[in-house]
């Protein structure tokens, strides 16, 4: 078949066109130090994954620690200090993950009870911690405010409340930001776009709603008003989203600097602390051989210097800027290594047919194409192939027809069962949103460095699964 026919209700992108494409190794999608020997073998920091496959199983984690560790430097060079730079946990956090966060001098974006709690069995300082989350119990936020955490971000009139309650019982001052909506679009997948009006974050910047929740922080007891946070989206690679919301952001700003000192209740001595202007995550990786690269410092560079005009145009001071990123730290730095047990030709058409190449997992450790569409790209990793490029849909062992791990591709004919492949830039998400569907067991993470690996997470197993439940005899 042609491989440039267009298959039925499949897009048509592709990005590998022959054999020596196919071998080769995008850098900017995979893990630095991620080469391919004479024999066709793939290796990361030095070790095989054939080796990993045969000590671990599959499907697995593969992460670069040297690799997670440059980028949060990178970002703390960028934005002039790790104490700047927040690392959202959601996107992949262990007590590993977490201690070479506090390493490499980086503060921490937790968003559940859960995540607090293991970033301080990790013995990550509490007081580089900042609490995100729109349905905060009373007992989330007894626990945070006890720690000790650096800040919580406000997301409803009921946390005001909250807080101010738990702070009185406890007799602490807790310093906060107020999350603003401030109706800035960026392009996105609608899902992961998060600063539209319409969503569950926030207060509204155009409905007022943000400026009386700062006003009720202010005054509340307890609450000590630090400055803003907004969350733009994910996904974004240029700065001109993030600016448009801290010039928005930067307007309530200046009204809050001019009236909170006339306000009942209002400690004038605390507007120097008001100093924190917080433009959250969402930098962008490259998922595909196509598409570019973060910018790192041009894009730390572009914001800070619009944010420093937008400060000027209001007529405030310059802000303390943290930023939030996840993603542009965990993704790139880990693979997902699977087997490939089925292979299957299907007739779509009279002139088309697809194959299908079945591997041991799917939707259970990597739900994100099934939630989002998400693209990612998939090469062999355990020798270099020669056969003809056809269409191609790589999926999962799931009873689902969802379970579609990479939905249109150019593959070489000869890949077989027993091979080896990998889908790059898995480390956002991946193993924070997997699942045990179909009892299929969560992957291990197994950690690369300088030739040597380790396991951070082992396997799940059925005997784990099976322990949960309690007799009802």
């Amino acid at each position: 078949m042609d491989p440039e026919t267009k298959l039925p209700n499949v897009p048509l992108r592709r990005r590998t066109e022959t054999v020596a494409e196919f071998n080769q190794l995008p850098a900017h999608v995979y893990p630095k130090d991620t080469k391919r020997d004479g024999k066709g073998a793939v290796s990361i920091a030095g070790v095989d994954l054939a080796d990993i496959a045969a000590e671990y199983g599959t499907p697995a984690f593969v992460i670069n620690e040297d690799d997670f560790r440059a980028r949060c430097r990178a970002l703390a060079n960028a934005f002039g200090g790790g104490e700047r730079v927040h690392y959202a946990s959601k996107a992949f956090l262990t007590k590993t993950i977490a201690r070479w966060v506090a390493e490499e001098g980086l503060a921490l974006d937790i968003a559940s009870h859960g995540e607090l709690q293991v970033a301080l069995a990790a013995d990550f300082p509490a007081d580089r911690i900042t609490i995100h989350g729109n349905n905060k119990s009373l007992d989330f936020l007894q626990f945070a405010v006890e720690s000790g955490v650096e800040l919580i971000v406000i997301d409803s009139e009921q946390e005001i409340a909250r807080l101010s309650e738990v702070c009185g019982q406890l007799g602490q001052t807790q310093d906060v930001l107020i999350r603003v909506t401030p109706g800035v679009h960026v392009d996105t997948h609608e899902f992961i776009a998060t600063s539209h009006e319409d969503q569950k974050f926030g207060f509204s910047l155009s409905s007022g709603t943000a400026y009386r929740a700062a006003v009720a922080a202010a005054t509340a007891r307890g609450l000590r008003l630090r400055g803003l946070h907004c969350h733009v989206g994910s996904q974004v690679f240029e700065a001109s989203g993030f600016a448009l919301a801290a010039e928005r952001l930067l307007g309530l700003w200046a009204k809050l600097l001019n009236d909170l000192p006339d306000l009942e209740g209002f400690d004038d001595t605390s507007l120097a602390n008001f100093n924190v202007l917080d433009l959250g995550g969402g930098y962008g990786i490259a998922y595909m051989p196509d598409q570019e690269a973060l910018d790192v410092d041009e894009v730390a560079s572009d914001l800070k210097e619009k944010v420093a005009k937008a400060a000027k145009t209001a007529g405030v001071p310059k802000p303390v800027l943290n930023v939030e990123p996840g993603r542009a730290i965990a993704g790139p730095s880990t693979v997902t290594l699977y087997r490939v047990g089925t292979v299957k030709d299907v007739d779509v058409s009279e002139h088309a047919t697809r194959r299908y190449l079945s591997v041991d997992g799917g939707m259970s450790d990597n739900i994100r194409p099934a939630l989002y569409e998400a693209e990612y790209d998939c090469r062999v990793a355990n020798r270099e192939v020669q056969g003809e490029m056809i269409p191609t849909r790589i999926v999962g062992s799931h009873c689902e027809s969802g379970d579609i791990l990479v939905n249109d591709a150019l593959v070489p004919d000869d890949v077989q069962a027993g091979d080896l492949v990998m889908l790059g830039a898995t480390g956002a998400y991946c193993f924070s949103m997997a699942s045990r569907y179909n009892m299929m067991t969560r992957p291990p993470v197994i950690v690369v460095s300088e030739g040597q690996h380790r396991v951070m997470v082992r396997r799940e197993t059925i005997e784990d699964v099976l322990a949960l439940e309690v007799d009802p005899s």
